[in-house]
């Protein structure tokens, strides 16, 4: 961790979820000291002017673990017995409320079920028991309730592709029926109605809505104003877990470019700056870059005009809304359609076909944007080798791109799905087809082929998932070759083979790099290559290369955004196409204007000192 502390819990077992990391076992003056800690903290949020102070006992935080009997292996008053499980949670409860007293609320989050059964905390049981003491003592104020724990976060924080909204209701609604006090439920509501019947039905008191404000801060505004259909709900992709699982941005969102973006770039996620000279503007491709790009240049007053070829908007979320369990990423292009049908500056004109350089540049627009997109690569072209595949051709019959299956290409009824992203795709494809009755392989180079989603918390649910439906996977595997006939020969080897050493051979001395040999052979009727993307970079291409005649079609600048760009996760198309936006006037909008980049930390330099009243 980022302070070197050895931390203290329960039992010295290695964490589950960090399993290099081990705690020393906390002896009675470390639990003393610990709750000391709560007390110290609830005093400085009370001074600072929070109402709610929490003590928080859920993904496996400490007070949980002493209440597990899966963490908790002790054999003293603080182990054992319920009672004895119990007694840290209680007394650092205790202590906090009797430190802010009536001045603050004091409540705790409880994963009333570890899913753990019963080594762990069940709800039926240690779940049950804990509310009904903590009520007994009187040290909490307010329940907020959860499932699972760290290792299993996905089952709490739930990705939409396998979890609905509101799908915790049978465990709050349990500890609504016992608790005297307010209960919060959690479960990535979105729906207004939804969360009206949750209240009203008696299910519980408040919604915690994390990720669903998140995606639209003013979620509560627009309910209150009647604002339904300007809400930015959440698509439940789990992209903003993902980036604070991983580092980079400290946090992102599909739907919401302004993310984490208010302070170091300035946006605010529903004001605009004006235009102070706005023009025409063609964008071309209707893709989640294009229209988040039409609707930022709309609201800020620009004459925008948004064409697709097809006929729909979408782009690339008009198929994979159709992969099992991820219609709600549809919503992504629901919400900016309706956003674009209420700004009169913005026209859209839909199944005009592909527009040519001449199009572009005969359409009297002042500035182009250009979003048209991108495409899996065809011939197998991947991050592994970086080169085609020998044999491997999307325009045959027996061998597709994730686009041709989702278009409706013949498939045969075994499959092999060759993928190199380790995110949705590769597993999308295989159960799309094993919904079929398809017999599917997945061979990746990666340890797994659905790598990514560990931090999007899906990977648990995805490999369960495989298992049930009989989706075979080679993993740190790659293919030599692929010959198509009668049936589909594909030549796969393990990537860490032969040739794969980065030194001398020991027994003869050879440097590295011999042919690999270990090749086996699979047949298939049909493969699919989900191996790497390529941008549309045809139309861009060719513009840039006449711009001695945009003056002459009184052309100021042409740009490119999206995976037209360069392929990326959807949020980054529809960040890229809302910066753009952004800086429309910036002198070269193409490359984003600097930001903030120190953080201001409370007792730095920035701010030395927190008011002794906590700035009342």
């Amino acid at each position: 961790m980022e302070s070197r502390a050895v931390p203290r819990g329960p039992s010295q077992i290695a964490s589950e979820f960090e399993s290099r990391t081990y705690p020393r076992e906390a002896d009675e003056d470390d639990i003393k000291d610990l709750i000391q800690m709560y007390v110290d903290a609830a005093i400085r949020a009370e001074r600072a002017g929070f109402d709610i102070i929490y003590v928080y006992g859920a993904h496996s935080y400490l007070p949980l673990q002493f209440l597990s009997k899966f963490y908790n292996k002790r054999t003293d008053r603080y182990g054992g017995s319920f009672e004895n499980r119990a007694r840290f949670w209680i007394e650092g409860l205790a202590a906090v409320k009797q430190a802010v007293g009536d001045n603050c609320a004091v409540a705790t989050r409880f994963a009333i079920d570890t899913l753990y059964g019963a080594e762990g905390v069940e709800v039926g049981d240690d779940g049950f028991k804990f509310v009904e003491l903590a009520t007994k003592e009187g040290v909490v104020d307010l329940w907020d309730v959860n499932i699972g724990d760290i290792a299993e976060w996905g089952e709490d924080a739930g990705p939409s592709r396998f979890y609905k909204a509101n799908h915790q209701k049978p465990w709050v609604k349990d500890v609504k029926s016992i608790a005297n006090v307010p209960v919060l439920g959690v479960g990535r509501m979105t729906s207004p109605d939804d969360m009206a019947q949750i209240i009203t039905s008696g299910q519980a008191d408040i919604i915690g809505a994390a990720r669903p404000s998140i995606s639209d801060p003013f979620l509560p505004n627009k309910i209150e104003e009647g604002r339904l259909d300007d809400i930015r709900e959440c698509i439940g992709c789990n992209m903003c877990i993902s980036r604070w699982e991983i580092g980079g941005p400290p946090l992102i969102c599909t739907q919401n470019a302004t993310s984490m973006e208010e302070y170091r770039r300035g946006w605010h996620p529903e004001k605009f700056e004006k235009a102070p000279d706005p023009c025409s503007v063609l964008v071309v491709g209707a893709g989640p870059s294009g229209m988040e790009c039409a609707r930022v240049l709309g609201e800020r007053g620009y004459d925008v005009h948004l064409r697709e070829a097809d006929g729909e908007l979408g782009g690339c979320v008009s198929y994979i809304q159709r992969f099992p369990g991820l219609a709600e990423w549809g919503r992504v292009t629901s919400y900016r359609q309706i956003q674009l049908d209420k700004l009169k500056t913005v026209e859209v004109h839909t199944g005009i076909g592909q527009m040519s350089a001449d199009d572009v540049l005969t359409y009297g627009a002042d500035r182009v944007v250009v979003a048209v997109g991108s495409h899996w690569a065809t011939d197998g072209l991947s991050s592994v080798t970086h080169a085609p595949i020998p044999g491997v051709d999307a325009s045959h019959a027996q061998v597709c791109t994730p686009e041709q299956v989702m278009a409706g290409k013949d498939v045969g009824d075994r499959v092999v799905v060759l993928e190199a992203e380790g995110y949705y795709t590769g597993a999308s494809v295989a159960e799309y087809l094993a919904d079929q009755g398809k017999q599917v392989t997945i061979i990746t180079q990666l340890g797994s082929s659905v790598h990514y989603t560990d931090f999007t918390l899906e990977a648990p649910n995805l490999h369960r998932m495989m298992h049930e439906k009989g989706i075979k996977e080679l993993s740190s595997t790659w293919v030599h070759s692929v010959e198509t006939g009668n049936e589909v020969t594909v030549r796969a080897y393990p990537i860490f083979g032969d040739g794969y050493r980065r030194s001398a051979d020991p027994r003869t001395g050879e440097l590295p790099r011999t042919a690999n040999t270990h090749i086996d052979e699979l047949s298939c009727d049909t493969l699919v290559v989900a191996t790497g993307r390529l941008s549309n970079s045809a139309l861009f291409t060719e513009l840039k290369a006449r711009k001695d005649e945009w003056a002459a079609e009184e052309i100021d600048a042409i740009f490119h955004i999206g995976d037209c760009y360069a392929p990326r996760m959807i949020a980054d198309a529809v960040f890229d196409g809302h910066r753009i936006a952004r800086e429309f006037e910036s002198e070269n909008p193409q490359y984003p204007l600097p930001w903030i980049r120190e953080r201001q930390i409370w007792g730095g330099e920035t701010y030395p000192s927190l008011p002794a009243n906590g700035g009342a």
